[in-house]
């Protein structure tokens, strides 16, 4: 194919022909919209660090959610501020937890929304670290009973799929263990699988109110630097009966999900999280970019490198972009 003959100029001359020969596409119904839900009644806590987020009670929630259906937007993932917090995490679980109350009342207002549930201690332990301390340090395996009992809680309540995001080693077996035998066969697990520690996570900290009280989560996070490393932690989390695999953070890790996906032809989700956002947001709101451009075109990558869904809190502005 060489010029004269050849002219890629001709498919691109109008919106309608570069329609006809797009090959990746964004759409609303590709979505999970994040959401933060605390105690009280009719709180809407704006997150400094993140225009257009808050942090919501359970009833605002339901709220918001009926909006994003609205919108074409399939799922919510819910993320918990408790009363109180303790070493152990001790609200992660209760059935009356505001993870829990969240769910069943958005299952009762807005049935046909997906309800995913992030399944960590980190929001709910007063250090701030995504497991058990034992010695100074996150103790593994003695975390996994506590994920596991967080998640058969949230499936008890509700949910429709529970998405462990601590990065402790083999909890996606003892989550797929505990639901199987107290009957939650059906409820979908979506593994947090591949969970670098990374600086783009500093809004969410503010919006979860997890920041950790000592140290950092590099020794459970995975090192940035590696890729061969993330596809043995997919491995591992498949064998273990992940449904779902994920990769976190999503713009500065395409690499990664493109060689997940291409891999392992598992379904793939992306985290288009706190700092990314906040980013765009932040160069919008200064009149530096294009705001909505930019959002479109970063997604759009991100579904470019093979995330079959994305989690980000664009959600319903892209929704509305799409319309």
């Amino acid at each position: 194919m060489q010029f004269p003959d050849y002219r890629p100029r001709r498919l691109r001359k109008n919106e309608k022909l570069r329609q006809l020969v797009r090959e990746t596409t964004l759409s609303a119904g590709n979505l999970i919209y994040p959401l933060f839900v605390g105690p009280g009644t009719n709180v809407i806590r704006p997150v400094s660090s993140m225009p257009g987020v808050a942090q919501l009670s359970v009833d605002r929630a339901v709220l918001e959610c009926r909006e994003a259906a609205a919108l074409g937007i399939p799922a919510v993932i819910l993320f918990g501020i408790p009363e109180t917090k303790d070493a152990l995490g001790s609200e992660a679980s209760i059935s009356d937890g505001v993870v829990q109350q969240a769910v069943r009342a958005i299952k009762d207002n807005v049935p046909n929304l997906l309800v995913v549930t992030d399944v960590c201690l980190c929001e709910y332990t007063d250090h701030g670290h995504c497991g058990l301390i034992k010695n100074g340090a996150v103790d593994n395996d003695s975390t996994l009973e506590l994920l596991a009992q967080e998640a058969l809680s949230h499936a008890q309540a509700g949910a429709d799929m529970v998405a462990p995001s601590d990065m402790m080693d083999g909890r996606v077996g003892a989550i797929r263990r505990v639901l199987d035998n107290e009957g939650f066969d059906q409820v979908v697990i979506m593994a947090y699988a591949a969970k670098y520690a990374s600086g783009f996570y500093g809004p969410f900290r503010e919006a979860a109110e997890s920041t950790p009280q000592f140290g950092d989560r590099r020794s459970y996070q995975m090192d940035p630097a590696n890729t061969d490393e993330a596809l043995r932690e997919v491995e591992l989390d498949i064998q273990e009966g992940a449904d779902i695999v994920m990769v976190k953070p999503a713009l500065a890790y395409l690499d990664v999900i493109y060689r997940v996906k291409e891999q392992f032809g598992y379904p793939v989700a992306a985290y288009n999280v706190s700092g990314e956002y906040s980013m765009i947001k932040a160069a919008g709101i200064n009149g530096w970019i294009d705001e909505e451009r930019i959002m479109l075109e970063v997604l759009l990558s991100i579904r470019r490198a093979g995330a079959d869904m994305i989690l980000t809190y664009f959600a319903k502005q892209l929704a509305r972009a799409l319309a």
